[in-house]
């Protein structure tokens, strides 16, 4: 079980986009140094106005405040978008993560997963054009991790074209619900159980106030489950954007660069903690399913983007399984039914 106490104070690096194209160089630098040691980053001066961000906020809030039985007209599917509640288990802690999420792409994976314009008017068009925005600033930190592992610049950008229907690529709108601070929360209770995101790079958007999120750095290779136990809380920050390298990434990279655990912590202490709701957004840059994936030293074998994905939600199951297996051993309990995760 992780140590709930243990803490660093250390600071994430920062790294402005300011004047891209003239500071590429300076910035790749910057990006491939945190890449190597923190394996999570803050970016500003990045081109999406805080205005934005705020509309984007609130149009996830409209899409929340909908009755479930609304919500549920769009569930999640195995194309990894629509709307789920309380279903993903972590391996990390064999409990559901206390959320709803929503996930949008790109292309025809979104057929049916869209509400219509008469329940949510304007909300699509809204969020594919934010959606847009976002994947241009994560272009550039692609041409930058490319650079820094020797591709040429647009490898990590054709390998993720929203152009292709073949497109892995999600925005996840996500809503924790809110506690009471004057309530017992029992220990099975979490916001989000430590993980490692599956794709190439996420980027998170957090609202100043609304806090949790903590990171955990220390992971050495991609096929590695084991937690460190000391723990960093990243404060939300208006404006900034809280970019993670994901396992595809670590292993594209060699493990040069780190795919490192975080969590939402569950608020316990009302004086220093948020108990209301939390709204989150990640984008999670995935590659299209045909695109090969293989690092330069060619540590690992080659696979496609899909077969990537698929592996990572087979290593989740395992781990839950394997957890649920050693929490029945040591309850002295006759083993039951497995409940799977969801991805």
């Amino acid at each position: 079980m992780v140590n709930e106490t243990k803490y660093s104070n250390r600071a994430i690096p920062k790294i402005s986009l300011r004047d891209f194209d003239t500071r590429i160089d300076a910035i790749a630098t910057e990006l491939v140094a945190a890449a190597e040691t923190d394996g999570f980053f803050a970016i500003v001066d990045h081109g999406i106005s805080w205005r934005e961000i705020s509309a984007q906020f609130a149009q996830a809030e409209r899409f929340f405040a909908l009755p479930d039985a609304v919500k549920s007209t769009v569930p999640f599917t195995h194309q990894n978008v629509g709307w789920e509640k309380a279903a993903q288990v972590r391996p990390s802690t064999g409990q559901p993560d206390q959320k709803e999420s929503y996930q949008m792409q790109y292309g025809p994976a979104m057929r049916d997963a869209w509400l219509s314009e008469e329940i949510l008017p304007g909300f699509r068009e809204a969020s594919l054009a934010f959606m847009r925005k976002v994947q241009a600033v994560s272009e550039e930190l692609m041409i930058c991790l490319a650079r820094g592992l020797g591709f040429d610049d647009d490898y990590f950008v054709r390998a993720h074209d929203i152009a292709d229907p073949n497109l892995q690529t999600v925005l996840r709108l996500l809503h924790y619900f809110p506690l009471d601070p004057d309530a017992p929360i029992p220990e099975t209770h979490h916001r989000a159980g430590a993980h490692t995101d599956w794709g190439l790079l996420t980027l998170l958007f957090q609202r100043p106030g609304e806090s949790g999120l903590e990171i955990c750095p220390g992971r050495d290779v991609f096929t590695e489950f084991g937690l460190r136990d000391t723990w960093t809380k990243v404060e939300p920050v208006e404006g900034e954007i809280i970019c993670n390298i994901g396992d595809l990434l670590m292993s594209w990279s060699d493990d040069r660069f780190k795919s490192n655990f975080h969590r939402v912590r569950t608020p316990r202490d009302p004086a220093v903690d948020y108990f209301g709701p939390r709204y989150s957004m990640a984008y999670f840059n995935q590659p299209v399913k045909s695109y090969l994936v293989q690092g330069p030293l060619k540590k690992y074998p080659i696979v496609s983007g899909a077969e990537f994905i698929q592996a990572a939600v087979q290593r989740n199951y395992a781990a839950l399984e394997a957890r649920k297996a050693t929490d029945r051993k040591q309850e002295n309990a006759e083993p039951g039914p497995l409940t799977a995760a969801s991805s």
